[in-house]
């Protein structure tokens, strides 16, 4: 098994925002904010090489949308999903599988394009697409406070495929050196894949822990529906990778792509940052 860091490029959100009631004289020492108070945040995949199948991560938030939206995120830097995949030798023909950790538009934006015609198609014509049953229902059916992460562009086309599966649905198993832990604080449902590697666990952290600068219990993204929950999530699943020396893979850090971490006399804390 081979793992590949896939960046589709960055964005900009309000720092407060993704700090939720963490003061900015504290944060911004991790994430420094622009005149507008505006961040920058990565957009990395993780791409599975494993004989036949071709495993992709989450998708980026795709090009399709018109410039009014890039507007509001302002999408810039050199990457993009495909040129990342081209620098390891694929093509979007190649993905075997999109696994979606959830469904907000900046995780699975990429996996929806417009085909010459304007018609919007999946982007990876020969890729099932993994997301489980509650989750989809929560996507589909969105609450006013997550309506404008929901893109129904970015959804509904998956289903009209026939490529979508439903990881809870189905009797066979996902992959077996990767297990799910199901997280419900910040989304519905957001799965974390845990992948066996080399003698070690990878984590796809995705938004359950966006950074380095997330660490602390506290720190909890004003995006996160129940805020109270995902702090018991993440003392949880920090414990864990502490205990066992997990490599935290990082979806939004705009630095570090990984990261340790490691028990204090104030609780889990980094122990430190590697490339991939």
């Amino acid at each position: 098994m081979n793992l590949y860091p896939v960046n589709t490029g960055y964005f900009k959100l309000d720092g407060g925002a993704m700090f939720g009631v963490v003061p900015k004289t504290i944060w911004s020492r991790t994430n420094a904010a622009d005149s507008n108070n505006m961040c920058s945040w990565a957009m990395r995949s993780l791409l599975i090489e494993d004989g036949k199948r071709l495993i992709l991560i989450d998708t980026g938030m795709g090009t399709k949308q018109d410039a009014k939206f890039f507007g509001y995120y302002d999408l810039h830097g050199d990457d993009s999903l495909t040129k990342s995949l081209n620098k390891h030798g694929f093509t979007e023909d190649d993905i075997t599988d999109v696994f979606l950790t959830h469904l907000h538009f900046d995780h699975c934006g990429g996996a929806i394009k417009k085909n010459e015609n304007g018609i919007l198609v999946p982007a990876f014509k020969n890729a099932r697409f993994w997301s489980n049953s509650q989750h989809w229902d929560w996507a589909v059916n969105p609450n006013p406070r997550e309506k404008a992460s929901f893109l129904k562009e970015n959804i509904l086309p998956i289903q009209e495929s026939g490529q979508l599966v439903f990881i809870d649905q189905t009797k066979e198993i996902f992959h077996p050196e990767i297990d799910i832990l199901t997280v419900n604080g910040h989304t519905e449902a957001q799965m974390i894949p845990h992948i066996k590697h080399k003698g070690t666990t990878v984590v796809f952290a995705a938004d359950l822990l966006p950074s380095i600068g997330h660490i602390p219990l506290a720190y909890v993204m004003g995006y996160d529906t129940r805020p109270l929950l995902t702090m018991e999530e993440k003392a949880k699943f920090l414990n864990d990778a502490a205990d066992k020396n997990h490599t935290l893979f990082l979806q939004h850090d705009p630095k570090n792509e990984t990261c340790f971490v490691q028990h204090t006399e104030k609780g889990v804390r980094l122990k430190e940052v590697a490339p991939f």
